[in-house]
């Protein structure tokens, strides 16, 4: 049974990852990578330490370290997520709902604490979680299951009552190997793909989760 609920952020919270493909983009065809848009899917779900090296491992480049490369990246999506950001379709609802249930939430993303609360404050969704927990927090990142276990620790949930949002494999297998139940949201291009099947259930969006058959009878009002 459900006591509490844990968002990834990229991809669930947030429709961000156009706005990291673009940056990724921008920044590795600078630095001389030959990468088309389409190659940034290669690397969703990745910390931004380890899209970096990826990519310098095929193909590296001279003049700007790894660590001024990975800010470069941040910085263009700070901007984007500020510019442009706003919550993906029943989010907000959910939240609410979430809330009404006295459900504790939390935020568990791969992404740097100066994108979790720029997101954060950008959909003013902030006060809806009691921990918030970004890559700077643990010592792996996604899919190792660090976070997700931060996170429970944080909310005093055991992990096996925890339920999570993803979006990517590399966070369902990051929440599975924490022994949470995790519920995907793949983009629709990658709907029918195998990988998904890892997941205990899957939704196209978050508008069509019901959340009543997931509660234990002492958690609903």
């Amino acid at each position: 049974m459900v006591k509490a609920v844990i968002f990834d952020m990229d991809g669930v919270l947030i429709d961000s990852e156009p706005m990291w493909q673009q940056a990724e983009y921008q920044v590795f065809r600078q630095l001389g990578v030959p990468l088309q848009l389409a190659d940034t899917k290669q690397t969703v779900g990745m910390t931004t330490k380890d899209v970096a090296e990826f990519w310098y491992r095929q193909s590296p480049w001279q003049g700007q370290s790894l660590a001024e490369t990975e800010a470069a990246i941040i910085a263009k999506v700070r901007q984007a997520i500020a510019r442009n950001g706003q919550a993906k379709d029943g989010v907000v609802a959910l939240l609410q709902q979430l809330q009404q249930q006295r459900l504790p939430i939390a935020v568990a993303t791969n992404s740097a604490q100066v994108l979790m609360d720029t997101t954060l404050d950008t959909l003013g969704i902030r006060d809806y979680f009691a921990a918030h927990c970004c890559i700077e927090m643990v010592e792996q990142g996604k899919p190792a299951p660090d976070i997700y276990l931060l996170a429970a620790s944080q909310l005093g949930v055991a992990p096996a009552d925890c339920l999570v949002f993803e979006d990517s494999i590399t966070g369902i297998r990051a929440a599975k190997a924490a022994g949470m139940q995790v519920i995907a949201l793949p983009s629709e291009e990658d709907w029918q793909h195998e990988k998904f099947k890892l997941a205990d259930g899957k939704l196209r969006s978050l508008l069509s989760f019901e959340l009543m058959q997931y509660l234990s009878d002492d958690v609903i009002n």
